[in-house]
């Protein structure tokens, strides 16, 4: 295969010379997502006047007036035009979110070099002369108006791209995308009682303890020796154990206290053993301050006294291990208090041995957790207590029970400023430590939050969780733990704990607490005066919660893009208890949530669920649109805070907004009723208790959702209340009934022609939850079979998801009525064998799709009840189920399995094999099984048609597949295989319905004849033209021997779909089938919705890749233009490469940017070809049946990354993308354009034009009507009649408005057509001087637009369309000849054409 280039010129400047390919298009009105600005050329003057803004073709922005329409613009310098100028619009040039605008390369214009040549340039004509040379079809004004060359310079629209194209709508794999993590404490303790030990003996200092004078004396804030009294009747100890218990209720008021002053071995017994056993399972405090004691021994073992206070007792720690169990929390205040958790793990492991020996001699010993225990020592094994006269003695137990005091008396002792307030002014803070808004309390506050934050920060998350989330005494014991850390080391103790925490001391976040704590002081004199005088207290409240969401507010804007962990966010959970700060902390804390479901598990995690549940209940309406928002986002990761919602009805909360009466202030308040919306169908997903009380409490609900339906400007909208009435009616007749009065099936069934393929899906996806009210009362059936009928037309719809989401509505409806559906394919059986019988096709004409989908009457006696009719054999005539929905429906799903689309195909295969695995189990198998014989007895002669796999391409089809019988009696299998080879072309293969579907595909594969035979070889859809004998009204390629394939020629591997499970054949058949369309919607509120994706921002990979695809793009364009006035007297003989394919080349297409050639084969083999470096990239079969081709090629989406679409003479389009790239090419899209075609290699089979700039496909072929499909919605918007008997062999269109069209037909005659006229009236021109097959026409979309069509005797003639006649003629070569002219191909901007 050869490519001609220009002979003079240097490889890289040929490209707009040596291909004749489209190179860009315009862009219409309603599908941009931002707004535009002027998109001259780099330093170009300003746009002149409106009225001067004729362009040519499609060029893009302004250009001279008409006259100077083929030369150099005077506006341009040679400077400001060298060729690579790089455009200046490097940036988005809008400040939406959305999609930023990549301005697109400009075809047909870019700088061109200075020539002198006057032969092809009118620069020196006067305007009168210059006017003849006008374009084509007047078009020359078609772009005159300012509206029309905005629109082109208007950003470039993408189709097939979205989400629902990249996933086929099959949710990502979970573990992919996200997990929940459990973040709910399961296992929440509770501290419900507490043992306080003091062992002080007061007076008597312990042997081994030497005081230095002055010493630490204050023992819970009292001074011991400052009170008289004899020792150890009254004194100071009553006081100081008074002082103990308060100091810990504070931290948990619900704990019981038990407080032992000095206490003796046999009450420590008594009173450990009496907590364990009121306590249960729960954990028990036990408190040992042992200041009047010796140090724990080398065992760890601690003392108390005897009874008489003459000696001191020592227990060990296996006994108090043995009277406190488990789980335990232990507080050791005492000197070498280290000793104590280094003991306590060996009497454990004893403990767990002598558990296990117990449990072997008594099973029924009860079992316990011996090493739960927590453990908070004073400090080190070898360290003793600080004795510093300006600290308390019990340094550590102040710390952990009043914190702040502790706090703020380090801070004077650590910052000494002369004239600052005094040791004992410092205990005097005003306020109470409850309430926040005092002095006291905000301190408080925000030492909570600051301490919280620490652990968060330098914990691992699972021990953070253990120890500040499960038990709220543990909690506040480790945050005042963290104080004792940082307090101690200064006076040389180092506290220590079980389970061991990093250290903490230095985190920068105390700073913060230091500056907090000096502001406060700093205002101490004036808030001690106004306390004197009872005064209200006023004082400057500290900025730090302010700071730290502002802190956090620049995390999210730089941070956050690699997942790392925000230091803020638990004070951001503390910043909502307060109400000056709650409403920017709910919406930074939005817009982390909206990060994704990491952040989602973090935030939850940390705790935050409780607060925002809590706000449920606030009604301040500011704080509405952010929390709808934060609870979207919730449930989109977890559904388990259903019964939460509940709890308060707190789901009453958003029932509200959903209602159209009430509103909250908000711009996109849409898009908040669809979150509302999706909120409330979570809440009753599989939870009957939601839907009870949705439904009792707000009867109106589905009214407000059905009026939303109606709201076309807003398709989430649409798609999600689609989605909340589905889950409310999911197995609930109640709300189904409640649907019936308010006429929602037939409201929901408006939706079936809605422009956005989700809320088509989602309507779907309610009927099917419909479906299915117990009692099936005559209104019951009759209304469901209503719904089936008006559905069952949306089986020609394009998008894969919505004919997916169909099939489950059909697998649902035909489990429904089962009995019914085994009539019918009964039935359908005989109707195949009555026309096997029939040994010609013309006796018997099996009903069309069309026919099967129209009108039925509703019978209901369709069931086994009659089936005794049957029994006089199989050769009764039975029409039981002739016109029914249900006929229809069996019909419709024989197709469906061999839907283009591997998935669907396998789906619809599934219903199959269910309802004949249930036939050939019923008495009527008896007569399947006859007719199946009878059938293969009598091999159809014409019967040459193949199986299609079933399962898409991916599976091949061999006859020794192993397949397991529906049925399980041997008889039938035996039966089975007479029936698998029934005819010459069907094999048995694993799925029956793979072989019933070529028995049975009305139309779809009749009546292939002999391709031996002379006439034209048209099916059923071609049958019907009148037929002109000459040859030339054949194609030409009529005559070629049948494809064959070359020695040494794989197959090609077929490209594989998204999420695509091939069948499991292992598994029987089950219906209904399950849809997963929820969870797939479900997933949109997993995504970031408030930035631009990662593609669309400045600096990503995906956004520098397109901004430089652009700016090469341009250069391209700017270096080619040059040498549109070399085409026409240049030479076209010289080889630019050769290319060694082996099969036959039958289309090729060339990309206007990239040096990709795609080329099809006379079968189903794509290959794509870098023509430049003369290698191949990759090769793939497009998947379509045996007896069918690929009849057109094209490129979409081509000035960025380009899709490639086919269409395949059976008449289906499939859309593919990474198609260079053998290994990752994947199926985007797949559907049948024309139904009722019959595969065939020789008639025009399907012919497409795509236009990208409409975002249209034109399809037409072997049938009546043009059909013109919309790529944005994936519906079919026009049937338009073609006027002619004959086929449709080429089409071409008009790409700057696109609403001309014009087609060439097989008898010679070629059609102008105009969308703008109503479908009848479209056709505007008819031109017929071809005398034959028209083999091409196209319109070129810049240079003189003109039309030029071949003919397959070799003429090629040159229209006008206001012209009745043509206006130039080239004889060809051969003309007379037969088959002389193969294939025709038109340079977009230059005047030249090959054929």
């Amino acid at each position: 295969m050869r490519v001609g280039v220009l002979q003079d010129d240097a490889a890289g400047q040929y490209r707009a010379a040596k291909h004749p390919q489209p190179v860009l298009d315009p862009l219409p009105s309603n599908l941009y997502e931002g707004s535009i600005q002027h998109a001259a050329h780099p330093n170009s003057d300003p746009p002149p006047d409106p009225q001067t803004q004729a362009i040519n073709g499609d060029t893009v922005a302004h250009l001279p007036p008409p006259h100077q329409f083929l030369n150099q613009s005077a506006n341009h310098s040679p400077a400001s035009s060298a060729v690579g100028a790089s455009p200046p619009e490097d940036g988005p040039l809008s400040s939406r979110s959305e999609r930023p605008l990549m301005l697109r390369a400009k075809s047909d214009y870019g700088p061109r070099k200075q020539r002198q040549s006057t032969a092809s340039s009118f620069e020196h004509r006067d305007g009168d002369e210059a006017s003849k040379f006008k374009m084509r079809h007047g078009w020359e004004d078609q772009l005159m108006s300012p509206e029309q060359a905005n629109l082109l310079s208007q950003t470039f629209y993408m189709y097939y791209t979205d989400k629902r194209h990249e996933t086929a709508g099959n949710p990502k794999d979970a573990k992919d995308d996200y997990h929940v993590q459990e973040w709910r404490m399961k296992d929440r303790l509770k501290t419900i009682s507490a043992l306080l030990t003091v062992c002080l003996n007061i007076g008597v200092d312990p042997p081994d303890v030497i005081k230095t004078n002055p010493c630490a004396r204050m023992e819970c804030w009292v001074d011991p020796m400052g009170t008289e009294g004899p020792q150890g009747s009254g004194g100071a100890n009553p006081q100081i154990g008074k002082n103990l218990q308060t100091q810990y209720e504070t931290l948990s008021m619900r704990t019981r206290y038990k407080l032992v002053m000095d206490p003796s071995i046999e009450e420590m017994k008594k009173y450990c053993t009496t907590l364990r056993r009121n306590a249960k399972d729960e954990r028990i405090l036990f408190h040992y301050n042992g200041h009047g004691v010796p140090k724990p021994t080398a065992a760890g073992e601690i003392w108390v006294f005897n009874r008489s206070f003459t000696q001191y007792i020592p227990i060990s720690l296996y006994d108090l291990q043995s009277w406190l169990g488990a789980p335990g929390l232990f507080v050791y205040d005492c000197s070498a208090a280290g000793l104590i958790i280094k003991n306590f793990h060996p009497c454990i492991k004893k403990h767990e041995t002598d558990q296990v020996e117990a449990r072997r001699r008594d099973p029924t010993t009860p079992l316990m957790n011996w090493s739960d225990c927590i453990h908070l020592a004073a400090c080190r094994e070898d360290e003793s207590l600080p004795t510093n006269p300006d600290l308390p003695a019990d340094l550590f137990t102040s710390c952990l029970t009043t914190p702040i005091e502790m706090a703020v008396r380090f801070f004077i002792l650590q910052n000494p400023l002369p004239g600052g307030p005094t040791l004992s002014e410092g205990r005097n803070i005003p306020g109470k430590i409850s309430e926040r808004r005092t002095p006291l309390g905000e301190l408080n506050w925000i030492f909570t939050a600051i301490t919280d934050t620490i652990a968060w920060n330098c914990l691992p998350k699972p021990l953070f969780k253990k120890l500040f989330r499960q038990d709220l005494m543990v909690a506040a014991l480790f945050r005042n733990f963290l104080l004792a850390q940082r307090i101690m080391r200064k006076y040389h103790c180092h506290p220590q704990c079980y389970p061991e925490i990093p250290e903490t001391h230095n985190h920068p976040l105390w700073q913060s607490w230091d500056y907090a704590v000096e502001m406060i002081l700093a205002q101490l004199p004036s808030l001690i005066q106004q306390a004197k005088e009872n005064k209200e207290l006023e004082y400057q409240h500290s900025e730090f919660f302010a700071h730290q969401l502002s802190a956090f507010e620049v995390y999210l804007s730089q941070g956050a893009l690699e997942q790392k962990v925000p230091e803020q966010l638990p004070i951001v959970l503390q910043v909502l208890l307060s109400q000056v700060h709650r409403l920017r902390a709910l919406i930074l804390l939005g817009k982390f949530l909206d990060l994704g479901p990491w952040a989602v598990n973090l935030a939850l995690s940390i705790g935050i669920f409780p607060y925002v549940l809590k706000l449920l209940q606030s009604q301040a309406i500011e704080l509405k649109p952010v929390m709808v928002f934060i609870w979207t986002r919730i449930l989109a990761i977890d559904q388990s805070c259903q019964s939460d919602l509940l709890k308060d009805n707190g789901y009453a909360y958003f029932i509200n907004i959903i209602s159209p009466q009430t509103g909250i202030p908000v711009g996109n308040m849409a898009e908040h009723r669809a979150m509302c919306a999706f909120i409330i169908a979570m809440f009753c997903k599989d939870f009957r208790p939601g839907q009870n009380v949705c439904l009792s409490t707000n009867p109106e609900l589905i009214e407000s959702l059905l009026s939303h339906l109606v709201d076309m400007e807003n398709p989430l909208l649409r798609q999600h209340s689609c989605l909340c009435i589905s889950m409310l009616w999911y197995d609930f007749p109640e709300a189904k009934w409640q649907g019936i009065r308010s006429q929602a099936h037939m409201r929901l069934c408006d939706l079936a022609l809605d422009p956005v393929p989700e809320v088509r899906t989602a309507m779907l996806h309610a009927l099917t939850s419909f479906l299915g009210i117990p009692d099936v009362t005559d209104q019951v059936a009759y209304i469901e079979e209503t719904i089936a009928s008006i559905i069952l037309a949306m089986a020609n719809d394009s998008s894969v998801m919505v004919r997916k989401e169909l099939l489950v509505f059909h697998s649902t409806f035909i489990a429904r009525y089962k009995n019914k559906f085994i009539v019918a394919a009964y039935e359908q059986f005989t109707e195949e064998h009555a026309a096997h019988l029939a040994q010609d096709a013309s006796i018997y004409r099996p009903a069309t799709p069309s026919e099967a989908n129209g009108s039925y009457e509703s019978k209901r006696d369709l069931s086994f009840d009659n089936h005794d009719s049957f029994s006089r054999g199989s050769s009764v005539e039975s029409n039981t189920s002739r016109n029914t929905v249900f006929s229809a429906m069996w019909k419709q799903v024989l197709i469906i399995s061999a839907d283009p689309h591997p998935e669907i195909a396998r789906n619809a295969g599934i219903i199959l094999d269910n309802v004949l695995g249930a036939l050939f189990d019923s008495p009527l198998a008896v007569y399947v099984h006859q007719m199946l014989d009878d059938m293969a007895a009598r091999p159809i002669p014409y019967a040459q048609v193949p199986t299609t796999s079933l399962d898409g391409p991916t599976r091949l089809q061999h006859p020794d597949v192993p397949r397991a019988p529906p049925s399980p009696t041997p008889s039938t299998s035996s039966k089975h295989d007479g029936y698998f080879s029934v005819s010459a072309g069907l094999r048995r293969t694993a799925s029956m319905a793979a072989s019933i579907k070529n028995l049975a595909s009305f139309g779809a594969t009749k009546a292939s004849q002999d391709p031996s035979q002379s006439q034209s070889l048209r099916g059923s859809g071609a049958g019907r033209r009148s037929q002109v004998p000459s040859d030339w009204n054949r194609p030409p390629d009529a005559t070629d021997p049948q494809p064959t394939r070359v020695r040494g020629h794989q197959i090609a591997k077929s490209p594989s779909v998204p999420n695509f499970e091939p069948r499991n054949f292992s598994q029987p058949p089950t219906i209904p089938l399950t849809s997963n369309f929820f969870q797939w919607s479900a997933s949109y509120f997993r995504e970031p919705q408030m930035r631009p994706s990662e593609a669309d921002e400045p600096g990503s990979l995906d956004y520098n890749e397109r901004l430089w695809r652009r700016n090469r793009n341009d250069k391209i364009i700017a270096s080619t233009q040059p040498l549109k006035e070399v085409a026409g007297t240049g030479r076209w003989d010289v080889p630019a490469g050769v290319l060694a394919t082996n099969s036959p080349p039958m289309k090729m297409v060339f990309h206007q940017f990239e040096d990709h050639l795609v080329i099809s084969d006379d079968q189903d083999g794509i290959s794509v070809w870098d023509w430049h470096r003369e290698r191949r990239l990759a090769r793939f079969s497009a998947g379509n049946p045996r007896g069918s081709k690929i009849s057109d090629l094209r490129f979409i989406n081509e000035d960025d990354q380009a899709l490639l679409m086919t269409g395949s003479s059976d008449g289906v389009i499939k859309v593919f993308r990474n198609y260079e790239n053998e290994k990752q090419v994947e199926l985007v899209a797949s559907f049948r354009a024309l139904t009722d075609l019959v595969p065939s290699t020789h008639n025009a089979g399907l012919v497409f034009d795509w236009q990208q700039g409409q975002g249209r496909v034109l399809v037409a072929g072997d049938l009546r009507v043009i059909r013109v499909w919309q790529a944005g919605t994936e519906l079919c918007t026009a049937d338009i009649p073609a006027r002619s008997g004959s086929c449709v062999t080429s089409l071409t269109s008009d790409q700057v408005e696109g609403n001309v069209f014009v087609a060439g037909f097989g008898d010679g005659a070629i059609r102008v057509y105009d969308q703008r006229n109503r479908p009848a009236e479209s056709m505007v021109r008819v031109w017929k001087e071809h005398k034959g097959w028209v083999v091409g026409c196209h319109l070129q979309r810049g240079g003189m637009r003109e039309l030029i069509s071949a003919e397959r005797g070799g003429a090629v003639r040159l229209w006008d369309i206001r012209m009745d006649r043509s206006v130039g003629v080239v004889k060809g070569k051969g003309e007379g000849g037969i088959g002389t002219c193969r294939t025709l191909s038109v340079h977009e901007h230059a005047p030249v054409f090959a054929t």
